[in-house]
């Protein structure tokens, strides 16, 4: 049988049995023990689209081989696939190696997903083109490139929204789309600051949420483990930004409005408030317009990605409820549909009441 990906198992499993295979590379291998004290492992697998996790008991006839596993291992997965409120489940799961072609085809990514964010890193880098002061344009190029590989791979988190490789480009660039779209409505809005700060805003996560040149499985470093992506964001503007004022562009700034000093210092608190509170992370609360407007574009594409993804993988338990899917907080209500005129031929027909 042809394999399929992570995030379509995640869509077409439900209560009934899928038979299928799905090629992913395995994350982590956790050693676990029930209440019971039935020991079982926790496997975290992961491909282009997305992640997921399975148990093997220790009764199991793969346990040993599953223990065995090398980390990083790209496997073939076959078995009989079921979602319920925690997650996906494996009866009758069975791996094996994946052919040369197979690991070719795997390492190169969902095509759809590749196609959708190259689209989207196009899009960043039209908008960065756009802006108007030459130090923030100036300072979105050479993030470019000193970085834009890096970029290009980073995801926007680790779970819950666009937690897949390349996601922070999807995350990006939809903000930044978002951005562009508000600014004329709210004149007060720093066209100029807006779009860089939704660039620069989680750009820490380069450290963070990173993954290799070739593979699906996130970096853990202890660069982002004991910093976090905000001080991380806030010391790689800093940094750019000496870069850039050593370029022979930056002598002719000195008489600029508004002062350097001041569009840096700007730009650094939108990186500082974009969590909005000292509770979720900030280390400062949002202070200007940009910086509550950041907040809330960041948050809302963070909230309907995760609708979006909800409505894909959660059970229906009755007609247009969808069961929770954590980390929302409720259950989903199946959403309305766009009205729709009727038809000529339609109005023909009906009879007079």
């Amino acid at each position: 049988m042809s394999p399929i990906t992570i995030a379509t198992l995640k869509e077409t499993a439900g209560e009934k049995p899928l038979v299928a295979a799905v090629h992913a590379q395995l994350q982590s291998r956790s050693p676990r023990v029930t209440k019971t004290g039935k020991p079982y492992l926790e496997l975290a697998f992961a491909d282009a689209t997305g992640h997921f996790s399975v148990k093997v008991w220790s009764d199991s006839p793969i346990y040993k081989d599953a223990d065995a596993l090398d980390p990083n291992k790209v496997l073939r997965l076959e078995a009989e696939w079921t979602m319920n409120s925690f997650g996906i489940d494996a009866k009758n799961l069975a791996f094996f190696k994946p052919g040369e072609n197979a690991l070719l085809d795997f390492y190169a990514g969902d095509p759809v997903i590749r196609e959708k964010q190259d689209r989207d890193f196009a899009e960043i880098q039209r908008l960065c083109e756009s802006i108007g002061d030459p130090r923030l344009h100036g300072l979105c190029q050479i993030f470019f490139k000193q970085l834009g590989d890096r970029f290009r791979r980073t995801a926007a988190a680790k779970r819950n929204h666009h937690a897949r490789r390349g996601g922070l480009v999807e995350h990006v660039s939809q903000m930044m789309r978002s951005a562009d779209s508000l600014c004329p409505v709210y004149p007060e809005l720093n066209r100029d600051l807006m779009l860089a700060g939704v660039l620069f805003h989680d750009c820490g996560k380069l450290w963070e949420n990173t993954y290799p040149e070739q593979g699906f499985n996130q970096i853990h470093s202890s660069t982002g483990e004991l910093l976090g992506h905000i001080p991380l964001g806030i010391e790689l503007v800093n940094k750019l930004w000496r870069d850039l004022m050593e370029t022979p562009e930056a002598a002719a700034w000195s008489d600029l409005k508004p002062a350097t000093e001041e569009t840096r210092l700007h730009l650094l608190h939108l990186i500082g408030s974009h969590h909005g509170e000292y509770e979720f992370g900030s280390p400062v609360l949002p202070r200007t317009p940009e910086a509550f407007a950041l907040h809330y574009i960041d948050n809302l594409d963070a909230k309907l990605e995760m609708v979006r993804d909800a409505y894909t993988q959660s059970q229906e338990i009755s007609p247009g409820i969808f069961e929770r899917v954590f980390p929302l907080p409720t259950n989903l209500v199946k959403p309305l549909p766009g009205f729709s005129a009727p038809t000529e031929n339609h109005k023909e027909t009906e009879s007079p009441a």
